[in-house]
């Protein structure tokens, strides 16, 4: 079985050797970005997958979704950080 700084080592090898083989780093990672919650065709696809919507009606909902998101993301956040504090506190 490896460490945990063998697997680091291989893990860093392997993607500093696939970068360095890489073209066009931007259409290599631009599959990644359109998935990502930060863009907007992610929560453009959650609100309407069949576009039965107006397009400013879908991205006004699209917009609301995004924000919904990472607001429930910070108020996790929030609570997990007061949850840490109250049980060191303790």
């Amino acid at each position: 079985m490896t460490s945990r700084a063998e697997r680091r080592s291989i893990a860093k090898l392997a993607a500093n050797a696939r970068w360095a083989n890489e073209v066009d780093r931007t259409a290599a990672t631009a599959t990644a970005r359109k998935s990502s919650p930060a863009s907007i065709e992610y929560w453009l696809k959650k609100v309407d997958p069949d576009k039965v919507m107006p397009y400013p009606e879908r991205i006004k909902r699209a917009e609301n979704a995004k924000t919904a998101y990472y607001e429930k993301a910070m108020l996790k956040a929030r609570q997990a950080k007061a949850a840490k504090a109250a049980g060191e506190a303790a």
